[in-house]
């Protein structure tokens, strides 16, 4: 198995145990190792069998947990989530995934109203039937009702990271098949959208390619749905859907450019191809019958007139018009980045101490880092007042003096409060360098009040960041409604960042919110939320968001030294 199928069935098995009431520390442990083994950068099989002992030693994984572990990924099974799953109706699972329902809530509308499926949960809000139930009122019962409209309009769609990692592997299996020349991963995965539907694959091969059947063979495909020589389709264990395109290397530019651009961005290219008598497809540039173009995408773009277009722009929302007129950005990098500005330590829910962040933010060639743990507000983060942050206070001066590099921030993620008020004390404010704002709690306030609450924090003096700016959890929880528009005047007049949040499966702001804050003037900085070290290399995909939002290296606040960053500050 796959890390990302091991991370979901040790998810599942704590989602059934809670569903059954048992021990919340039981529960918990399975939560952070399944966190642990979705963010490892290597495959747990990998890690077995360099060092039999290394679950053990990883943050959160004792031995029952890793022995459980090591017979998923050997085996694909853990008896215990058959067991859990045979004594838990599958409705109750279901239920999990839509806002406003936890364990408690499922297993109470089972229990009380007798709701065997979705759709029955689907007929009982609507007949106002939920709201009867303690502890759910109108308002929940609303929200419980939009997720269920947005669960089914989602359909099999998966997040952007957990995509990459199930297709990983086949894309490397691939690469190593005789008879392939070039492999790329091409549509909305290419353009680093933040959600994916289903992926293509697109393969430049000579004859005699052995490429089909290692797709089609390859171990984790559940099910072959096409074979033929210039395509297959499969369907992994995942659900995920692989298309495969194989093409000659004189086409191979055309196909690329094709298959990875939105249906508008090559319906506006290939209009730009007539207009100059010429036709643009998959497989190549052609004026009558001639081929002059398609074996690389700069050719394609170079028969329409226009310049390289990152893949990340091919979305028709104005870039074929930029290329036109020269005026293309300089994307931002992943290299560009200067520090990291959201981490979280064990001082609250953080899976690693102190030191273990700094020496891997070291590792990665950083500047400067903020370590930002909670504050009391969040109760099941375990947050701090102030005689916890004037203790962290002492252990990152300790922790100074032995790394140069990077420079440690004494920072904060402070809650913000229904009200707008923040949840630390000014002194202790005062004594850190930078503050970092975001909502935890109270979802469920209209726009206006929202929007209220996060206006007042953005006002406050003391305020540097806003983190996670709208509250997303793809696929889980939709953003809380807040005038976007408004937060962005608000934080320009008074100099503060907002945050592009990297976790996967946050990626918060969205591209469109990110465009919409760079042509406002406002900046922003890329920051992972790690909890752990293997999380830090979420930068890359916080990166990928703000390229699709058209940012440049001087929108983002932490790629400046740490001087330029500080001045940034100065509000």
């Amino acid at each position: 198995m796959e890390n990302i199928e091991i991370a979901r069935t040790l998810d599942e098995v704590a989602d059934l145990l809670e569903i059954r009431g048992a021990n919340p520390f039981r529960v918990r442990a399975y939560r952070t190792a399944a966190r642990t083994v979705g963010a490892l950068e290597r495959p747990v099989p990998d890690l077995l069998a360099s060092d039999p002992g290394a679950l053990e030693a990883l943050p959160g994984i004792g031995a029952d947990l890793a022995g459980k572990i090591t017979d998923l990924a050997k085996t694909g099974r853990l008896p215990l989530l058959g067991q859990l799953t045979r004594k838990t109706p599958e409705s109750l699972v279901a239920m999990l995934r839509l806002p406003g329902v936890g364990p408690k809530r499922a297993r109470l509308i089972y229990e009380k109203l007798g709701v065997r499926t979705l759709a029955g949960l689907e007929r009982a809000a609507r007949a106002g039937t939920l709201s009867t139930l303690p502890g759910i009122g109108p308002t929940i019962e609303q929200t419980i009702l939009k997720g269920l409209q947005q669960d089914q309009a989602r359909g099999g769609r998966f997040p952007l990271a957990e995509a990459e990692a199930y297709v990983h592997p086949l894309v490397e299996a691939l690469r190593a098949a005789p008879g392939v020349r070039q492999v790329e991963i091409a549509g909305s995965m290419r353009r680093r959208s933040e959600t994916v539907g289903d992926v293509d694959i697109l393969v430049a091969v000579s004859r005699g390619s052995e490429a089909a059947d290692r797709f089609v063979h390859f171990a984790d495909v559940e099910e072959v749905m096409a074979e033929g020589p210039t395509r297959c389709a499969v369907r992994l264990r995942s659900g995920l859907q692989v298309d495969l395109r194989l093409v000659p290397q004189a086409s191979y530019g055309a196909a690329l450019h094709y298959f990875t651009g939105s249906k508008a961005h090559n319906i506006a290219i290939r209009r730009r191809g007539v207009r100059r008598k010429l036709k643009v497809n998959e497989y190549g540039v052609f004026r009558g019958s001639r081929r002059i173009g398609g074996r690389s995408e700069a050719e394609v773009f170079r028969a329409v007139g226009l310049p390289y277009i990152p893949p990340e722009l091919r979305e028709d929302r104005g870039e074929i018009e930029a290329a036109e007129r020269g005026a293309l950005p300089r994307l931002v990098e992943l290299t560009d980045i200067r520090g990291d500005l959201q981490m979280h330590t064990v001082y609250s829910d953080g899976r690693q101490a102190l030191p273990d962040m700094v020496r891997a933010c070291a590792e990665r060639g950083y500047e400067y880092i903020a370590i930002t743990d909670h504050t009391q507000a969040v109760r099941v983060a375990g947050g701090m007042g102030r005689a916890g942050f004037r203790k962290q206070a002492r252990e990152i001066e300790r922790v100074q003096k032995a790394h140069a590099t990077p420079v440690i921030l004494k920072s904060a993620e402070v809650d913000i409060l229904e009200d707008g008020a923040l949840d630390l004390d000014e002194e202790t404010m005062a004594e850190l360098d930078l503050v970092v704002v975001s909502v935890h709690s109270k979802f469920n306030l209209t726009k206006a009040q929202m929007t209220r609450r996060i206006v007042t924090a953005l006002k406050h003096p003391r305020v540097h960041v806003l983190g996670h700016p709208t509250g997303r959890l793809l696929g889980r929880r939709e953003p809380y409604p807040v005038d976007m528009a408004e937060i962005v005047k608000v934080a320009r007049d008074y100099g503060v960042l907002l945050e592009v949040n990297a976790q996967p499966e946050r990626l918060d702001l969205s591209d469109l919110h990110i465009a919409m804050a760079r042509e406002a003037g406002v900046k922003l900085v890329i920051s992972t939320d790690a909890h752990r070290t293997d999380e830090l290399r979420w930068m890359a995909y916080g990166v990928d968001q703000a390229r699709r939002g058209w940012c440049t290296a001087s929108d983002i606040a932490n790629t400046r030294d740490l001087a330029g960053f500080r001045a940034l500050l100065r509000k």
